[in-house]
């Protein structure tokens, strides 16, 4: 069996696996925001409510906000900005005493659309998160891409394109402490930021994009704008790894229009006479993160492990 925990800044949920990916237990709870310590003791709960449940011990994979220094071993670069520098992965190996794996949630996401979901069958997959925060995740052959900085697939805190429509506005101060971040401009938060400093009105994303959908002006610009930069960062994705497929996830993964327009858009800017990688929706939608966080063990490992 393996377990997945997808460690979030507000929900944490918990997934147990059979051997060929069949769901035998799932479920949520809030996360403890600001409280490492008891981050940590709700993991070690939540894991052993699963195995008490099904009467089995697991492998345990654990999707992160963030990544591990490979100089330090520690959490850095998470936006639960409470974990950075701890040793999450020793804490929690202490607590279920076992070993446990950490990966970053994006590369949990690319990973489970990768096994079985959206990109089975693509060889290099480009899992993105447009959400809270802006991530993103390499996956080839099924397994994740780390990179020798554990930091391989973070576009979100590129720079954004000097082309687009946002290049030219005042600047915004990204958690990371830089400015205009692709994050800044393309989560969730940023489009309804960027509609309210329009409009003076505050909409949800998915608001603004059904606004856009029945004819609304203001919205559609606002849509428009949003599929542009969306498209440009992306166009560099591709241009670097060329992937068979880019997977969304993250909440704005649910509006249907990006799929047919940022492709348009995005074949003038990649350096090819045709663009053939597909965008696509999630399979598993937002559990598709804690799938991939309990994929970290594989078969023949999940096996040494027991």
């Amino acid at each position: 069996m393996r377990i997945g925990v997808d460690l979030g800044g507000t929900k944490t949920e918990f997934i147990a696996l059979s051997d060929s990916g069949e769901i035998l237990q799932r479920f949520r709870h809030p996360t403890s925001a600001e409280d490492y310590f008891g981050t940590v003791d709700a993991i070690r709960a939540g894991v052993e409510r699963l195995e008490s449940r099904l009467n089995e011990a697991g492998t345990v994979g654990i999707g992160i906000p963030g990544s591990i220094s490979p100089a330090s071993g520690l959490v850095r670069n998470a936006n639960s900005t409470w974990l950075n520098g701890k040793d999450l992965g020793e804490d929690l190996s202490a607590a279920l005493q076992r070993e446990v794996r950490l990966a970053n949630d994006a590369n949990c996401f690319a990973l489970s659309e990768s096994v079985d979901g959206a990109a089975r069958e693509a060889r290099t997959v480009f899992g993105v998160i447009l959400g809270t925060g802006v991530g993103g995740g390499i996956a080839i052959d099924g397994e994740i891409l780390p990179g020798r900085n554990l930091i391989a697939g973070e576009w979100g805190h590129n720079p954004i394109p000097q082309e687009s429509p946002q290049a030219g506005l005042k600047a915004r101060q990204c958690w990371c402490g830089r400015q205009n971040c692709i994050e800044t401009w393309l989560s969730g938060p940023a489009l309804e930021r960027t509609f309210a400093e329009a409009t003076d009105q505050r909409l949800t994303a998915s608001e603004i994009a059904s606004r856009a959908d029945a004819g609304d002006q203001g919205a559609e610009r606002i849509m428009a704008d949003y599929e542009h930069l969306l498209a440009s960062a992306l166009s560099a994705v591709i241009n670097i790894i060329d992937p068979d497929a880019i997977v969304l996830g993250g909440g704005l993964s649910n509006i249907r229009r990006l799929y047919r327009t940022v492709p348009a858009i995005w074949a003038q800017r990649v350096f090819s006479d045709a663009v053939d990688t597909e965008l696509v929706p999630p399979v598993h939608g937002d559990s598709s993160g804690v799938r991939g966080a309990a994929w970290l063990w594989k078969d023949k490992e999940t096996r040494e492990a027991r």
